[in-house]
């Protein structure tokens, strides 16, 4: 059952905006990022190389008090979570550099927890990197439909700001679950998996997988 205020959906989420700007004095995300956001369906286009090399090689940014608390933060991280898990991409994390949002966020499956579910990490920080180094295969959604193999540790320590209660949180993880943090906290440094993998190959099942998808960038992509 719905409750049906005369706002209505709209207005509840004007008011809200309203409320952001006059605590913080400042318009929640940039309009090309609001421009992302309000236009994507659940389903994102996901940036790849080389025709989205600026935005995936760029540094992010820090989402700030107004994005922390904005109703476009919610609906980015709603429509990110229904994007890696679709079968099109069927990954294991993605950053927002990812969908053409240039911010420090991202969402990992947890591979080290019951039922492996997504969880969305804000302003993440590395604390620290230690332990065996493995060389496993990585691939990437922005970088089909190749593969290679990376040196990662396997302990990281982690300091981020809670979806839900935006307080700062730090953890230790580690096993196959750090891993993929290292690689989506790169994403956010402009950094790919291959810029450190020791070697490059073609994956040709997954290229076949790809194929039966349609990945063409939307008419209203805003221009670098």
């Amino acid at each position: 059952m719905k409750t049906i205020l005369k706002t209505g959906g709209r207005g509840l989420m004007a008011l809200a905006a309203a409320c952001i700007l006059a605590c913080t004095g400042k318009q929640a995300f940039t309009e090309r990022e609001r421009l992302i956001i309000g236009s994507s369906d659940s389903l994102m286009y996901v940036t790849v190389l080389p025709e989205d090399s600026l935005i995936l090689r760029s540094r992010s940014t820090e989402l700030g008090p107004a994005e922390l608390r904005s109703p476009e933060l919610k609906a980015l991280t709603a429509k990110m979570l229904y994007t890696v898990k679709h079968p099109s991409q069927d990954g294991v994390g993605i950053a927002a550099p990812q969908v053409g949002i240039d911010r420090r966020l991202f969402w990992v499956m947890r591979m080290d927890k019951a039922g492996e579910p997504f969880e969305c990490y804000l302003n993440p920080q590395m604390d620290s990197l230690w332990g065996e180094v493995s060389h496993g295969p990585e691939g990437c959604l922005s970088a089909p439909p190749m593969r290679g193999l990376v040196p990662r540790y396997d302990h990281i320590r982690i300091t981020y700001t809670h979806p839900q209660t935006l307080r700062r949180v730090t953890e230790t993880v580690e096993g196959y679950t750090a891993i993929i943090f290292q690689h989506e906290y790169d994403h956010l440094e402009g950094t790919l998996y291959i810029d450190k993998a020791d070697t490059l190959f073609r994956h040709d099942a997954w290229a076949r997988e790809r194929s039966a998808f349609r990945y063409e960038k939307p008419a209203w992509w805003p221009k670098e």
